[in-house]
């Protein structure tokens, strides 16, 4: 066991060609010398500095119990692969700093042959920055962001106005946000789903705790689609939902595949946002949609999508569910058929994505055989688009 001390400041000498010394070196002469078999030792008192173990931890994980070795063999090339860690997350400093020391060590232990693969990671992926609102006093010092108060548009510490500019939350600029008054105050999946909302993964992004109160009423919508508020009655039908859901599901299951293998969570929020707003109205939910719609936001707020699976009757647990597949017919964009006019008569009749932008409507109308047939090739004085029914074209 370490020993207490009391003051881990280094020492400074006069004589530069001295040794440093180290932090233990101010421990009792008790501790510092041991007595084995009759013969008294002086303890090594340079360690390692604690980025030692954080350096390779990744590999302890692999095998946490194992007495003989920090990774057996055959553990380490089952779980490290040909490439090491599928993906690294990380911010900017992780990179420079973790990242930089974890390879160094990784490279030693492979020229050792203690490990099979030159690189510890496969992928690296950095995440943007969380910025808040910090707040500077008249001196020019950071004042607690909690403390602050807005009056008429100023911000105030302690009555004394304070000027507001945008940050990396930290303890540097005193405005951090607390994990745990937002979890009281809003509940944990809250807080993971305005996370992965609040933008792009790997782009900054400022923290705004009132715009959770959006993400909020999604998740207490969510509940009144499954559960009945008053009686508690799970509103899951096995019915067939309407042509309309039933393709809306099946596109958000594509999609919000698409986004989770991209890291677009923001993205994938979005999606089941639309999802959620079409079965506002519904009686009864179709339990194609539930069953989707659960397995597919379970890994952004894992403890109401677990709530809800499980007073569906759903077997396990939804963590270890299988992903949603989907329809590539129902997927496919619906088409409907666009008129086109040419001087207010109906000279063709095209098949369109029901999403086609007034710009390729009138694209589309203007290639066509047989409406060329019918403006000689003249520049149309006019076009009138109403896509996806109706392009008028007059020449």
């Amino acid at each position: 066991m370490l020993p207490d001390v009391m003051d881990y400041r280094p020492r400074a000498s006069d004589d530069e060609n001295s040794d440093p010394t180290p932090a233990l070196d101010r421990a009792d002469d008790d501790w510092k010398h041991v007595e084995i078999d009759g013969r008294t030792y002086r303890r090594e008192l340079n360690t390692m500095p604690q980025w030692a173990g954080s350096c390779w931890y990744y590999l302890r994980f692999i095998d946490t119990s194992n007495p003989d070795r920090f990774v057996a063999a055959d553990a380490e090339k089952y779980w490290m692969g040909e490439n090491g860690v599928d993906l690294y997350v990380g911010g900017v400093e992780h990179a420079v700093l973790h990242l930089l020391y974890a390879r160094f060590w990784h490279k030693v232990l492979y020229d050792l042959g203690e490990v099979s693969t030159p690189e510890p990671f496969g992928r690296l992926f950095n995440q943007g920055y969380v910025l808040a609102a910090a707040y500077q006093d008249q001196r020019g010092f950071y004042v607690p962001a909690e403390d602050v108060e807005e009056r008429n548009g100023d911000f105030v510490y302690k009555d004394e106005p304070v000027t507001r500019s945008f940050g990396k939350m930290g303890k540097s600029l005193k405005n951090g946000v607390s994990p745990d008054d937002i979890i009281t105050a809003h509940g944990v999946d809250t807080m993971r789903l305005y996370e992965m909302f609040m933008g792009p993964l790997d782009a900054e992004k400022p923290w705004t705790t009132r715009d959770m109160v959006g993400v909020s009423r999604f998740l207490q919508r969510l509940w009144r689609n499954f559960v009945d508020t008053e009686s508690g009655e799970l509103l899951v039908t096995d019915a067939a939902p309407s042509p309309e859901l039933q393709r809306l599901t099946h596109q958000t299951i594509a999609a919000v595949s698409a986004d989770m293998e991209g890291m677009r969570f923001n993205t994938a929020v979005a999606r089941l946002f639309e999802l959620s707003n079409a079965l506002v109205g519904l009686d009864q939910l179709p339990s194609e949609t539930a069953d989707a719609m659960v397995r597919l936001l379970a890994p952004l707020a894992p403890h109401v999508c677990e709530e809800l699976w499980e007073r569906m009757a759903l077997e396990g647990s939804v963590t270890s569910a299988d992903w949603p597949s989907f329809d590539p017919d129902l997927v496919a964009e619906e088409q409907v058929t666009m008129v086109v006019q040419v001087n207010g008569k109906v000279r063709d009749r095209i098949d369109v994505a029901a999403s086609v932008t007034e710009d390729e409507a009138v694209a589309v109308a203007l290639a066509s055989a047989k409406v060329q047939a019918h403006t000689d090739g003249a520049e149309p004085r006019e076009v009138i688009a109403r896509p996806p029914k109706i392009v008028n074209i007059v020449v």
